[in-house]
């Protein structure tokens, strides 16, 4: 087995949303905070959120969404004829191997009358890592999160209902991305990793967090030495 890893920044174009919880309400404070370190009380970007943004979207871009009924792709949907296109089943394995899968005894009855077996899986190939401020970020006095009105208009009046305020990652700060990959026996290598890259490539053209199609979550990955 060998590990590959992906390096870079992840540079905020637009205003970050991930969400954290707050124990305390405060007084006039913000009702939607973003997720921060304990210790630093800083932004950071979970690698769970990364990770699972990737992968939803890579499930859409490859056709997967409608036939598992907006589940995260599993092996029991294998049984679908859709699937007996190759290039389709292809693409599901590819999912699978690089994001995982908890295999039921469903699932691997279903492998087997695909003529797969649970190694045709194997193990969860990417692990990504929570994503810190560079370290020219912290180093900066720069403002790093900001508080933005939303609301909600009234459609007869045209006023504005239920101020609430979110708080955001400024535009402009950069984050460190640390994606590891591994690569076992048999794996295409350059599949996944241009798979991988691909995921990145969607969330660049969505969006990263939360109220996106309020113009929120614009990200950009820049790779390492470029």
């Amino acid at each position: 087995m060998e590990i590959k890893t992906l390096k870079g920044k992840i540079r905020v174009i637009t205003g970050l949303h991930i969400g954290g919880g707050d124990d305390t309400m405060k007084i006039g404070g913000i009702d939607n905070q973003v997720v921060k370190d304990v210790n630093t009380n800083k932004p950071y970007i979970p690698g769970s959120s990364l990770k699972g943004k990737m992968r939803s979207l890579l499930e859409w871009k490859y056709g997967l969404v409608g036939i598992s009924d907006g589940e995260p792709f599993s092996p029991k949907f294998l049984d679908k004829p859709v699937f007996n296109d190759e290039e389709m089943l292809k693409k599901a394995l590819i999912v699978m191997k690089l994001f995982g899968t908890t295999l039921t005894k469903k699932d691997i009855e279903v492998l087997k009358k695909r003529g797969l077996e649970e190694k045709d899986i194997g193990i969860t190939r990417v692990s990504v890592g929570d994503c810190h401020l560079t370290k020219e970020m912290e180093k900066s006095n720069r403002k790093l999160t900001e508080a933005k009105y939303e609301n909600v208009i009234n459609r007869c009046t045209g006023t504005a209902q239920h101020p609430r305020q979110t708080e955001r990652v400024t535009p402009g700060t950069e984050f460190e991305y640390d994606i590891r990959i591994k690569i076992l026996p048999g794996d295409d290598e350059e599949e996944l990793i241009n798979s991988l890259k691909e995921a990145m490539k969607l969330v660049e053209l969505d969006y990263l967090g939360g109220n996106g199609s309020r113009g929120y979550g614009r990200v950009e990955f820049i790779e390492e030495g470029k």
